[in-house]
């Protein structure tokens, strides 16, 4: 914490400029944007006909998953969020730096996933095919407005984050009970699919489902700016997870209502636009692509607000190199831009699939290791129960070799491409915190 003062000054901090309201819909902003658009298809792709079980089942894990979280944040609120806490368990070393680089391009590449989901939503309503360049050009597009608005300012990003939130959760309400009521729940068309699920296919689409809740960790990296943080970092955590399960839920079960199994894997990218036509008509298309353009708009500019604000952390803790390449303004508006550079690259060289993937493996990685930490070195000193933590672990475990089965008989390359960025980082890490 010695660099704090500086990093105050390079990152300008507000204290208590974050409400519980506001920081939950920060969380649910960037979890919503992402989820429940992207992830439906894919999920219902390795799930079957149950994938609307796997989002209940990741709520699971994911609850198991935010007690380190809420205990951390409960203990030590702090801007640095997950970087802060490896530092906490693991001390200034490889580990950390690895363990918070990891979270960091998770997060990076959910920015990835949700501005190619804009772009694969938006299409919908012209005569455009889905693999056209169309969709990574208003991907970028979106990226780089994201960063326009985050250049900004705080307060401009608290504020439509909060719209946004409200504007996206009343909409996707709107969009799942509508889609249940018109929905056709007899089942039967997709009832010879639920012995081809595996089990091991269940489990792997919990880990892309776990992704889809995964930014309740946005919340803990705004800590010190957080009204009253030691009591409302873990309440924000709790609430957005417990709205988003909510949503979830109905949404699947919308999708599922209106779509047969292989309608809903077909369209995968863009379930639910696809969900809305036989429901709800031409409007519901529109209001469902309108829909998907303000959840990923609004979900990719609070997510590079938190992990910005994570790699301007990293920086000052003298975790990761950096260099300002001759751009003025602080630490956070340089890591603004390298956080944009990586996105924009994954959006314009990976496909959907491929994206989720590898969030979804680095991030359960990162968690593994917050829990491991908790656990071996944190437990007594912030009151942490060892059987929650160790069932948060083997959950985590579980469902990554599953995933990883899963992928290894699909899809070598995201194994392969997950391998080498690990390597990178941890190799790079080693070199340049050994040259300090």
């Amino acid at each position: 914490m010695e660099n704090h003062s500086q990093h105050n000054k390079s990152s300008q901090y507000k204290k208590n400029s974050l409400t519980l309201v506001g920081a939950v819909s920060m969380g649910t902003g960037v979890m919503i944007g992402a989820g429940i658009l992207a992830l439906t298809g894919q999920i219902a792709e390795l799930a079957g006909s149950l994938f609307p079980l796997a989002f209940l089942a990741a709520a699971v894990v994911t609850a198991f998953s935010a007690y380190s979280y809420v205990k951390l944040s409960n203990a030590y609120p702090s801007a640095g969020g997950i970087a802060m806490f490896l530092q906490k368990a693991y001390g200034k070393g490889v580990l950390t730096a690895a363990g918070a680089l990891l979270m960091y391009f998770s997060m990076v590449i959910n920015q990835s996933l949700v501005a190619k989901t804009f772009g694969t939503y938006s299409i919908q309503l012209f005569d455009i095919d889905a693999g056209s360049w169309i969709v990574p050009a208003l991907a970028v597009g979106l990226l780089v407005f994201a960063f326009l608005l985050n250049i900004s300012g705080n307060r401009a990003i608290g504020l439509f984050s909060l719209l946004m939130a409200f504007i996206k959760i009343g909409g996707i309400v709107v969009f799942a009970l509508g889609g249940l009521w018109m929905a056709d729940f007899s089942f039967e068309s997709s009832s010879a699919s639920i012995t081809e699920s595996s089990a091991t296919g269940f489990i792997a689409a919990m880990a892309l489902a776990i992704l889809a809740y995964k930014g309740f960790t946005t919340i803990t990296n705004s800590g010190s700016e957080i009204v009253d943080p030691h009591r409302n970092v873990g309440r924000a955590i709790i609430i957005s997870i417990a709205v988003c399960v909510v949503i979830y839920i109905l949404v699947a079960l919308a999708v599922a209502g209106n779509l047969s199994l292989t309608e809903i894997i077909a369209a995968k990218d863009f379930a639910l636009a696809e969900a809305a036509r036989p429901a709800l008509g031409d409007y519901g298309l529109w209001f469902t692509v309108a829909l998907a353009i303000v959840a990923t708009t609004s979900g990719v500019i609070a997510s590079i607000f938190a992990v910005s604000r994570m790699l301007a952390m990293l920086t000052d803790m003298k975790l990761v190199p950096h260099r300002h390449f001759g751009m003025p303004g602080s630490i956070q508006n340089h890591a603004l831009v390298y956080t944009i550079a990586v996105a924009i690259f994954l959006t314009l060289f990976f496909d959907l699939t491929r994206i989720a993937s590898l969030g979804a493996i680095f991030y359960l990685l990162m968690d593994i290791a917050i829990h491991w930490g908790v656990l071996r070195h944190l437990r007594k000193e912030i009151k942490a129960n060892a059987v929650i933590l160790i069932a948060a672990i083997v959950f985590d475990v579980v469902v990554l070799a599953a995933f990883l089965t899963v992928k290894a008989s699909t899809d070598m390359m995201v194994i392969y491409s997950a391998l080498v960025g690990i390597l990178v980082i941890f190799i790079g890490e080693r070199m340049f915190l050994r040259e300090r």
